[in-house]
This record gives structure tokens, sequence and C-alpha cells, in this order.
């Protein structure tokens, strides 16, 4: 049996077909070459419209079956990654009402807040373990106070993957995982957080039927079949957010495992048993993949913004023409430390885990006359592990302490500076894999068609690349270096 995944991102949409049996990837291919159109028609807006993840995502699936040239009634499930806390409408005869109000959308922030503040911070953080703030609920709240007249046509909400299952099985459904990255699941009941849909003013009606997030959630009609060049009757057998699905391609699935990517934004989930969360809602609890009411999982999610982009930052602006390969060499030669300097990496807007404080990027402690250019790079990517490990901190105040950090060998995790700071700040090893979100969709599908028995058989097959061990060695200057930065990081905080 083969296995269709899809990651529908907000740059481009991914397609993987996977040989169930022995776990290989047939055939991939990613849409368009260049990043999809974000509009912004406001500062702090963003907006898509969903036909183009649609028509996307049939380009990227008319490659992979032409690559594979794989009969597709061999393929037995559909798997769907998404960009979470997107808000897509549609009315009763399925039309979407206006175009996606996307993660990025910050127009939403003060409705959040306001909420937070008249609900009662610990009604909401005891039930939704999240503050409202700018997720898919109250982006449909804002869409209520603004644009009345397609508030008044709307028949169901949905998050992209939502979407996107409805385009192929003629169903509207969401999962619990779904609805908690909308901050619509109440914990504390184990259903949905009428609180808020009262405090909102919306009718449950609008919230889509329910399917787990393993399982069938609805089959191919014949039209989409024809549309998309596959079988009818192919079930759809999984769908979750980018962030749970990135940690279940890396089978980070139990408590204490945790999974991390670092490409433009850094992203640390880790997995809990409790259900617990951040007093001042720093880092951010979703229900998990495999999350149940008598079996708690839930996902504590940590987010850094500027990641990558610093190190992008750095290469067009002191590299000199070098490639990243040339930079992590040239940052490699300068000891652990970096001889003093120091970058806090928060230049790409407000920190979450600041408190929302948008602090700026800083460089400290540049002497002209001792420090070059590997100095900035080296002291950038040490930046970037440091602000992993100030939210990593926060985590283990809510019972999340890694001694395994799992990731895809990609983007900063090629950089040996960058991985071996990660491992040896944090004292965890540091496990890098070969998959990516479509490929772990696909395996997702695997398991929610019963064609695996369990995760465990899922992964069987999953390729281990690379072991970074904590060195000793290393530790009581990494230290040094951490409190300097974080030093630092307060001083500006208190200004």
């Amino acid at each position: 049996m083969f296995l269709l995944g899809f990651d529908i991102g907000s740059s481009s949409v991914k397609a993987s077909l996977i040989d169930g049996g022995t776990g290989e990837v047939s055939a991939s291919a990613f849409y368009p070459s260049k990043e999809m159109k974000i509009t912004a028609l406001q500062p702090g807006w963003a907006e898509q419209d969903p036909a183009m993840w649609w028509e996307n995502l049939k380009l990227a699936l008319a490659d992979v079956l032409s690559q594979s040239l794989v009969d597709p009634s061999r393929i037995g499930g559909i798997g769907i990654s998404y960009q979470m806390h997107g808000l897509v409408m549609v009315d009763r005869d399925y039309r979407v009402i206006r175009p996606s109000v996307i993660w990025c959308d910050s127009r939403a922030a003060a409705t959040g807040d306001a909420a937070f503040a008249a609900i009662g911070e610990e009604r909401c953080l005891s039930g939704m373990l999240n503050s409202p703030g700018n997720f898919t609920a109250s982006k449909l709240k804002w869409v209520k106070d603004h644009e009345s007249g397609n508030f008044a046509r709307l028949h169901k909400m949905m998050l992209p993957g939502d979407y996107i299952a409805m385009r192929m099985t003629g169903e509207i459904r969401t999962t619990i995982s779904g609805l908690s990255e909308a901050i619509l699941w109440d914990f504390s009941r184990n259903g949905i957080a009428t609180l808020l849909l009262d405090h909102y003013g919306f009718d449950s009606s609008i919230i889509p039927e329910l399917v787990p997030t393993f399982g069938e959630q609805g089959r191919l009609t014949p039209a989409a079949a024809a549309e998309l060049g596959l079988a009818p009757g192919t079930p759809v057998s999984y769908r979750v957010g980018d962030q749970p699905n990135n940690a279940l391609s890396l089978n980070v699935l139990n408590p204490g495992e945790v999974a991390t990517t670092a490409g433009t934004s850094g992203v640390v989930y880790g997995i809990s048993g409790e259900v617990r969360y951040d007093t001042a809602s720093r880092v951010n609890t979703f229900a998990h993949v495999n999350h149940s009411g008598e079996n708690p999982r839930l996902g504590v999610l940590l987010c850094i913004n500027g990641t990558g982009i610093l190190n992008s930052w750095m290469k067009n602006m002191v590299g000199g023409g070098l490639s990243y390969d040339g930079m992590n060499a040239l940052a490699a030669g300068v000891p652990v430390g970096s001889e003093g300097v120091s970058v806090l990496p928060f230049g790409n807007g407000a920190e979450r885990v600041l408190r929302n404080r948008e602090t700026g990027a800083i460089i400290s402690g540049l002497n002209f006359n001792i420090h070059h250019a590997g100095h900035l790079l080296r002291a950038s990517q040490e930046g970037i592990v440091f602000s992993f490990k100030y939210g990593m901190d926060i985590m283990e105040n809510i019972g999340i302490k890694p001694s395994v950090i799992r990731a895809g060998k990609a983007n900063m995790f090629l950089s040996p500076v960058f991985r071996e700071t990660l491992a040896g700040i944090t004292g965890a090893t540091i496990e890098l894999y070969n998959t990516d979100g479509a490929t772990g969709a696909a395996r997702g599908a695997g398991i929610g068609n019963g064609f695996y028995a369990s995760p465990e058989e899922a992964f069987r097959t999953l390729r281990k690349l690379d072991t970074v061990i904590p060195d000793p060695a290393l530790a009581e200057e990494l230290e040094e270096a951490y409190g300097r930065w974080l030093q630092l990081l307060k001083s500006r905080m208190e200004n």
C-alpha cells in the first residue's frame, strides 16, 4: 500500500508519496517554486485565498504521480498537515466567504486580550490552557465586529486543513487538536469551549462535526478524485496542524519527548502527560495528535520568531559572499562564547516568549580590535540557541525537561556550531532524522487507516542520520556565555 501526505504551508504546498511497507519516499514535490502570495491590506494583516492552496496541492500531486508512476488505486490513505491558527469561513453552499486570515495575521490580538481580561485569566488558562490571544476564535470575532455581512453568511468556521479535507470529501469536519489550536476546546470539561463561544456570541452550530485525528474522516468524492487524479473512495485518515505533525514526523508522542525545528522561525514542541499551562502564556499548550481525555497528551509549543532569519541576515550583511557551509566553518573557528560577543535574535517582531515585547535584535560586546565576521556568525547562532534555552526553561516549569531532542537534519541543524551548542546548553542528546511534514502526514494516514497497527510500527523505518551528545568539556564556557546573554536580555526587558 502507498500512503499520500500533504503539508499545506503559507509558503508552499508539499506532497509526498511513501511506500507503506518500506517507509521509503517514492516521490515528493512542492508548489509553487516561489512563495505563495500573502495579501496584507493593512499593516499586521495577512490573508490568503484558500483556493490557492487547493490549486498548488493539485500541481504538487500531479508532479508526484508523474514521478512515481504509482497506480492511484494503490494509494490507501491521505494525510493532511496544515498551517495552524488560520480561519476559513464557508456558507451553506460550502463556498468560501472571504480570504483566510492566516497564522501570522495579528489584527485580532487586542480582541483576544480583551476576552482574556473579561472572562478571567484563571478561567481561560485552567479551561483552554491559553489566552484567546490572536488565535482562530479571536480572528472570527474580529470578522463579526468588522465585517457583519460576511459573518451573517457564515455556516461553518474551519481551519486550513479542514478546508482541504472538505474539498476532498465534501464533509465539513474538524478534530479536538484543531479546536484546541483555535482556543475552542475546554480541557477541564473535555468539550467545546462554550465560555469563549458565549463571550464572543457564537452559536455552537458553526463548529464542524468532530472526528478523530487518526481514523476515517471522509472519502474522496468522485468529483474530487477526478480533479486530483486519484481513485474515488480513497480515505482521508489523518489531519493535524503543522507543529503537532512535525512532532509526529519525528516519532515524538510521549511525555518528555521534544521535537524542534529551526527554519526562518524556530519551534520547540514538547509532550506533557499533564494538563498544565504557563500562567503568562509565553508558551502555548494544545492537544497533541494522540491526546484523549482519559490519557492526556499535550503539546507545549515554544516559538522564536528570530531564528534562521537572523542567520540569513548575517549571511547577507557580513557573510562576504560565503555559502551557509562556509559561514558555519568560519563560526566553528571561533571559541565558545564568541570571545564576549552576545546577540539577541529578536528582530522579527514581537516575541510571545517575551510576553509579546518587541525588543529588537541587539549585538553586544563588540570590540573592533578583536572581533571579526566569524565572531558575529558564531554569536548569532549561540544567541538563537540561548533563546531556545530561555523558552525551554519556561517549559521545564510546567513539567517538560527533555533528555533527547529530535529534529530533521535541515536548516540551522546543518550547522555543527548550532547543534553542539544546543546539546551543550540543554544537556540533551540531539537526534537528527531524514523526514519532513508531508512524509509525516503520509505515515499518519497509515496509522489512521489501520495499515500500521501502532505508531511504533509506522516509525520502524524512520532513519536516524546523526546523533549529537553534549560535550561536558564545553559546559562551563556555555553556561558563562548564556549567563552573559541572559543578563543582556534582562537589561533590555527592563528598558
